[in-house]
């Protein structure tokens, strides 16, 4: 405690760190207050009675930065740009010529990369847009009876979803973290008193097991994530001696640490995003007057309403984009290719193709655990939901992952910070 009290004197002593802070506070209340905005033609009535107990507009509303719950005009969130990020991610595997210049043509190539992916927002947040409002509409809770009307409504959503991408960036930019993760965790813990509130307006003496066993599982879910997030495995590095003149270099021993858990809280948005796709569609489908969609929409309804479909989906995303991602994040190949131009070399494994071939079947190894244990993890509060039949828990536990992983990443980067300033 005393060390958290003294980092915090630092941040707050030093102008740039406390200006970083004030930037991401500043940019948080102007989302906040964007978020309080509603569009027009909004049934606060019936938009309460829809969104209670329903766990796909729960956990779109995770997703919107709790934008959702208001119906404002940044309803749709971070949403557009967290899935043309998966899109653009998903294309480096189709496409090489992506992949390099995502990992090889430096920061020159990860800046053109993200404008595709910023490009790419636009026509996913109108088609986002459209199928929300869609259904918002059929049950009534939107009223816009004419196209203009509704043309306004998405041309005004996306631009609100374009807005949002916008101020995350510059809160990745100018302030501290990751700003969509942030966007996310402030709308989740925006949202927590409401939450509570609900859980304990139907509280019953006979759901305390319940609720006490759910206690247990937010406690694991903590512990679970800070081990897996904070562990990692430790590659010895030696550098080869050096003579140049009459000094001496290198021959120092140092390690290349490979954690258990490279990509963070990002397999977990990316698998809740694209379970909420097969939802949305699905909700469109039904909406329409043609028997063959209709029927196609019911499919997809009933196989997303499958809780044990539904969970294991989640888990399979949860594990495969956790190595996805850490194949994006971590390339053995330039690890490899750089140690061996500083001289560096790992004991008993040649320099080159075989330090990559090593590293790999390091990384594949530890990437297992840790994508097998968040998975878990990931499922463990729909497992309990399953049993309990309470919605909240559901959505609860994976709002209490997201919130979690931001934190720590927060505390990393404002250690990183503290670290700079003190070099």
């Amino acid at each position: 405690m005393d060390k958290f009290i003294e980092k915090l004197k630092v941040v707050f002593g030093d102008k740039n760190l406390r200006n970083r802070v004030y930037f991401v506070l500043g940019a948080l209340i102007i989302f906040r207050f964007l978020s309080s905005i509603p569009i027009a033609g909004v049934d606060k009535l019936k938009l309460d009675q829809l969104l209670t107990g329903n766990q796909f507009l729960g956990f779109l509303n995770i997703f919107s930065g709790g934008g959702l719950s208001t119906l404002s005009i940044v309803m749709l969130g971070v949403g557009p740009y967290i899935t043309g990020s998966i899109i653009m991610q998903l294309l480096t595997i189709i496409f090489p010529k992506l992949k390099e210049m995502y990992q090889e043509d430096g920061e020159a190539g990860r800046k053109k990369f993200v404008q595709y992916s910023r490009l790419l927002t636009v026509p996913l947040a109108i088609f986002q847009g459209f199928g929300l409002l869609f259904l918002l509409r059929q049950s009534g809770v939107v009223v816009a009876d004419t196209v203009f009307d509704q043309m306004v409504n998405i041309i005004v959503v996306t631009g609100g979803s374009v807005l949002v991408m916008w101020i995350g960036e510059l809160m990745t930019e100018y302030g501290i973290g990751n700003g969509t993760s942030i966007i996310i965790f402030a709308g989740i813990i925006a949202q927590m008193p409401s939450t509570i509130g609900q859980m304990f307006a139907s509280f019953t003496v006979a759901q305390i097991p319940t609720y006490l066993v759910f206690l247990v599982v937010s406690i694991i879910i903590i512990a679970g994530v800070v081990i897996i997030t904070e562990a990692e495995r430790p590659v010895p590095v030696t550098y080869a001696k050096r003579v140049r003149g009459a000094k001496m270099y290198g021959g120092v021993s140092t390690y290349l640490p490979i954690r258990l858990n490279q990509a963070g809280v990002m397999p977990i948005i990316f698998a809740l995003s694209l379970l909420l796709l097969p939802q949305m569609i699905a909700t469109f489908l039904l909406g329409l007057h043609q028997s063959t969609l209709q029927a196609i929409g019911t499919f997809l309804r009933d196989l997303v309403a499958n809780q044990l479909y539904y969970a294991i989906f989640y888990f399979l995303l949860v594990f495969l984009f956790t190595y996805f991602y850490t194949a994006i994040t971590f390339d053995p190949d330039n690890i490899a290719t750089n140690l061996q131009k500083n001289g560096a070399f790992i004991p008993g494994v040649r320099p080159g193709k075989p330090t990559a071939e090593h590293l790999s079947r390091i990384l594949v190894r530890v990437t297992f655990v840790g994508a097998l244990f968040l998975g878990i993890i990931a499922v463990l509060p729909l497992g309990i939901r399953s049993i309990t039949g309470i919605t909240a828990l559901s959505i609860g536990g994976t709002s209490l992952l997201i919130v979690v992983s931001v934190v720590l990443d927060l505390i990393k980067q404002m250690n990183a910070q503290i670290s700079m300033r003190e070099y």
